[in-house]
């Protein structure tokens, strides 16, 4: 018991000296090391985490890994080391201040996977945290709109259903009967931040284990998102973690992921989740405001 509980401190704390030494040089340009933004990409296995987390900030912020093909990326992430996609993760940053993006999700509910998903557009803003979403024509759940706004109820969101019979717009509460007839999720569990957020609690039960956290990698289009593909299987699955095997999608310019397939225990997909596009963009009141007359509530 002493040698794991040693061996668990030893790793959270190389998780830590390599976020903090990452996060102390990766954002200083001018005293970055020039021979290192140049280094192969067969070469990165050699430099240290902190180095190889550098070299990777600044492929995505250059487009380099954009210029890569399917085997140069899939042989790059192959020989960086397991710390190196959770640093980054961590670093960030998760998302933006405030942004518009359209996605699509898939959910099993009660044992039913949906014919089509719900292709939603979502505006988001931060301080507070203020939330509107339409669910689009195209998709499960058509019509359908809600606005959250922390700063006036922190528990509820006001929202109508679609078609004829949601003409009359409600409160309801944020995990209450309407909303898990339709998801496993919160309304305030949409955009990337939540995403990034269960990945580092999933990533720190890895290290409290002792459990590898080294993926399995491939390179994938995924509904038109070309992602670098890290698939990690959990030693128990639920409900310990999120889930027995999950595959995300790294966005290729920025540290956040784009896609997400979760598999159950029984070797089933729950949850698949593709971020169509994503716009930092800045908001005035009447986006979160109901009265919007683009809004049909």
């Amino acid at each position: 018991m002493k040698i794991q509980r040693a061996r668990t401190f030893i790793a959270c704390a190389a998780l830590a000296v390599a976020s903090g030494t990452a996060f102390a040089q990766g954002n200083d340009a001018q005293t970055g090391n020039a021979s290192q933004s140049a280094t192969p990409a067969a070469e990165v296995a050699k430099l240290s985490v902190d180095q190889q987390v550098r070299w990777l900030q600044r492929a995505q912020k250059s487009d380099a890994l954009t210029k890569m093909d399917d085997a140069q990326l899939t042989a790059l992430f192959e020989a960086f080391d397991p710390l190196v996609v959770p640093t980054l993760i961590k670093l960030g940053p998760s998302g933006y201040p405030s942004y518009e993006f359209v996605l699509s999700r898939w959910e099993r509910l009660n044992g039913k996977w949906p014919a089509k998903p719900a292709h939603m557009l979502v505006k988001l803003e931060h301080e507070p945290l203020r939330i509107y979403a339409k669910w689009l024509p195209d998709g499960d759940h058509s019509g359908e709109e809600v606005i959250y706004d922390a700063s006036k109820r922190s528990d509820e969101m006001y929202g109508h259903l679609g078609g004829l019979l949601g003409v009359m717009p409600m409160w309801t509460a944020l995990d209450g009967t309407l909303a898990r007839s339709q998801s496993n999720h919160k309304i305030t569990d949409l955009g990337t931040e939540f995403i990034v957020s269960q990945f580092m609690t999933d990533a720190k039960k890895y290290v409290e284990v002792g459990a590898s956290y080294k993926p399995q990698v491939e390179v994938k289009t995924v509904d038109g998102v070309r992602v670098v593909a890290l698939t990690y299987v959990s030693p128990s699955g639920k409900p310990q973690f999120y889930a027995k095997k999950q595959t995300l999608g790294l966005d290729l310019r920025h540290p956040y992921f784009r896609t997400v397939e979760a598999y159950g225990d029984d070797g089933q997909m729950f949850e698949k989740i593709v971020i169509d596009t994503i716009t930092p963009k800045s908001f005035d009141d009447e986006a979160f405001d109901p009265k919007n007359p683009d809004y049909k509530f």
